[in-house]
């Protein structure tokens, strides 16, 4: 999970520095992560190749520390998705994708023009995510009120790229609608939205979307940072640790979208709608 990636964070524990987001990309790197979209994990298309591992890099916000344009169409040098391509460039084989949770007021990326933004994304396989209109709090904003907030968005992302429907969404401040399942289905104005995915605030690795413990409607995400103090177990220089020295629950690919692998015995049960593909080991 990211959010602000420029020169000086100001001490704030949510962004990092470009040198400080080259370097975490280096290490997903030197560990075998493949990026893939938050819609490819919540949908169970993880396509990377055998003995790698998936990731997803989620940025929220939508600011022009983020991603933006130039007059002449090209990605603005220093933001974090030029970095990401440069990087990847560099790098055979790791994904330039990623998942933009967007508001709409203020505009996302301030100074692009939205529509040809958000094309731009989607274009280059990015996927464009819900985050509400204006990053309510959607248990402050009620019932109706949060409907209102998710069904305005998921109108204004089908407006600036036609045919598009976001299929994820990461909830501001992490906070639940009431009831919670406003969060994944609702309506407002006529206006219809159903999630497969619900990302949260920062805490721990999701599980396999392949295992019968996966909740698709309550996805937790890694804080992208490294700090010390009580912070530490919720962020990516402890989890990315905590990976490497315990392997054996680590997702690791074989190779092959169309089949699901795991050890023979495993106290991990299939998901049923994969059951079909499942390849015990």
């Amino acid at each position: 999970m990211y959010h602000e990636i420029f020169g000086d964070p100001g001490g704030n524990r949510y962004n990092q520095t470009p040198a400080q987001f080259t370097a975490e990309l280096q290490t997903l790197y030197d560990g075998g992560y493949v990026p893939v979209t938050a819609a490819d994990l919540v949908a169970g298309r993880l396509d990377v190749p055998a003995g790698k591992h998936p990731v997803v890099l989620t940025f929220d916000d939508a600011t022009v520390s983020q991603f933006g344009l130039t007059r002449d169409g090209k990605v603005k040098p220093g933001t974090a998705v030029a970095i990401l391509l440069d990087f990847a460039a560099a790098h055979p084989g790791f994904t330039p994708v990623a998942t933009m949770y967007v508001n709409f007021e203020p505009p996302p990326f301030a100074g692009t023009d939205v529509a040809k933004g958000l094309q731009w994304l989607v274009a280059h396989g990015f996927e464009i995510g819900n985050h509400s209109v204006s990053h309510a709090n959607l248990r402050k904003a009620g019932a109706a009120g949060a409907q209102q907030e998710i069904a305005q968005s998921q109108l204004a992302i089908a407006a600036a790229v036609p045919g598009y429907r976001a299929t994820t969404i990461a909830l501001p401040f992490g906070v639940h609608p009431r009831p919670d399942s406003l969060a994944w289905r609702g309506s407002a104005a006529g206006i219809s939205y159903r999630f497969d995915g619900v990302m949260e605030v920062g805490s721990q690795p999701a599980r396999s979307p392949y295992a019968a413990s996966f909740v698709g409607t309550k996805v937790p995400r890694i804080r992208s940072q490294s700090t010390a103090g009580a912070d530490a177990p919720y962020e990516s220089k402890h989890w990315l640790e905590w990976l490497r020295t315990h392997p054996d629950q680590l997702y690791v690919s074989d190779g092959d979208p169309a089949r699901v692998s795991y050890p023979r015995g495993s106290k991990q049960a299939v998901a049923r709608k994969f059951t079909a593909r499942a390849n015990a080991y």
